[in-house]
């Protein structure tokens, strides 16, 4: 088994070509129920600039993942009403790095004083959960998200 070497860097450090092949990506769409449509370049740009602009409001946000300096996937913290709400959206080829670098990004958020809980919002195609109660997630039923179901989790920090 090759030892992974897992970075964090910025969305908009990532060529445009990559971010929009990854979400054009039909495993991708699958479970996640809000892309809809063609993905281009101009949306991801646009995609790119808000997430920036995440960073410049709340002070943290979604990061791109690199293994060994290349492209594995993105996610972080975004601001669901009163919540802090951590996604992950990996290539296929890097599912399996899902766990590593989770941990890494709750290690990031327990050091900030101001985030007491995280939730996870995961689509019902999602219907695997052990990973997220093994971290000590508790369900706290569905929600709705621009018109589509979510099931919702949440993680006590503290």
């Amino acid at each position: 088994m090759t030892a992974h070497n897992i970075q964090f860097a910025r969305l908009s450090d990532i060529p445009t070509k990559d971010l929009t092949a990854h979400m054009s990506d039909p495993f991708v769409a699958a479970h996640m129920p809000l892309l809809t449509g063609t993905w281009t370049d101009e949306m991801t740009r646009d995609w790119v600039a808000a997430k920036e602009a995440h960073w410049a409001t709340h002070g943290l946000g979604h990061w791109a993942f690199l293994d060994h300096g290349a492209y594995v996937g993105w996610g972080g913290f975004e601001r669901e009403g009163e919540d802090w709400d951590f996604g992950l959206v990996l290539t296929r080829e890097a599912v399996g790095l899902g766990r590593a670098i989770t941990k890494r990004a709750l290690d990031t958020a327990r050091r900030d004083p101001l985030i007491d809980s995280v939730t996870f919002l995961l689509p019902p195609s999602r219907r695997h959960t052990g990973a997220l109660l093994r971290l000590g997630a508790v369900q706290e039923g569905d929600v709705e998200l621009h018109g589509e179901r979510f099931q919702k989790f949440r993680l006590r920090l503290s």
